[in-house]
């Protein structure tokens, strides 16, 4: 039976100065968006965001990618802080409500009912966009060549094309009273790495990082 590393199977080549290089020689930027509770908003209020939220999509000229990321909160320091409040409580009473307080929230936890949902927006850019695109006379449609290896001076021009398409979509939230940050290369090294080891990022164990994809 032939042997085959997780790699092989990603469509991911590499992420550096905070891009993902795919493969097939196309960027990916993600943006982490901040959330708001829509519910507590007035009706005038939720409208205006809501308009905001439409304009935005309207204005966009490129493809976009919206992520919602649920995982069980981890709150395994704080039910280890109250072990410990529970074991130096003096009065008995209070022992006793703590023990109950900690294995009530255990048993939240263990349902599953405890979920923290993180938000992303993926944006795209290839160097084809770059280029004229060819039209084909069959389909009227655009057709962009495919880009077999990609130079750095090719990678840079994506890239900073692709930061100005970050920093829109950046402004377009915050419209929306939401705030878009982007990820930088050790941080979505976690967010991949935890995408493939949810147990271990649950318990906020996260691989150790090369010092030269630090940045």
């Amino acid at each position: 039976m032939n042997q085959y590393s997780t790699q092989e199977f990603l469509e991911i080549d590499q992420i550096r100065e905070g891009v993902i290089l795919l493969k097939n020689k196309t960027l990916r930027g993600v943006l982490m968006v901040s959330s708001l509770n829509f519910d507590l908003k007035s009706e005038e209020e939720q409208n205006a965001i809501i308009y905001q939220f439409q304009s935005f999509l309207n204005s966009l000229d490129f493809s976009c990618q919206i992520i919602i990321q649920s995982r069980r909160l981890n709150i395994t320091d704080y039910i280890e802080k109250l072990r410990d409040l529970e074991k130096k409580q003096e009065n008995e009473l209070l022992a006793i409500q703590t023990a109950g307080y900690r294995e009530f929230i255990e048993s939240l936890v263990q349902t599953g009912t405890i979920m923290t949902k993180t938000f992303y927006i993926v944006i795209p850019f290839t160097l084809g966009e770059l280029e004229a695109p060819e039209v084909t006379p069959q389909k009227k449609v655009l057709k962009f060549p495919k880009i077999p290896t990609l130079t750095e001076e090719q990678f840079q021009r994506c890239k900073n094309q692709l930061w100005q398409r970050l920093e829109f979509v950046a402004l377009g939230m915050r419209r929306c009273g939401l705030r878009a940050i982007p990820l930088t290369t050790p941080e979505l090294v976690e967010l991949f790495w935890s995408l493939y080891h949810p147990k271990e990022s649950e318990v906020g164990y996260f691989p150790r990082i090369p010092p030269e994809l630090s940045r």
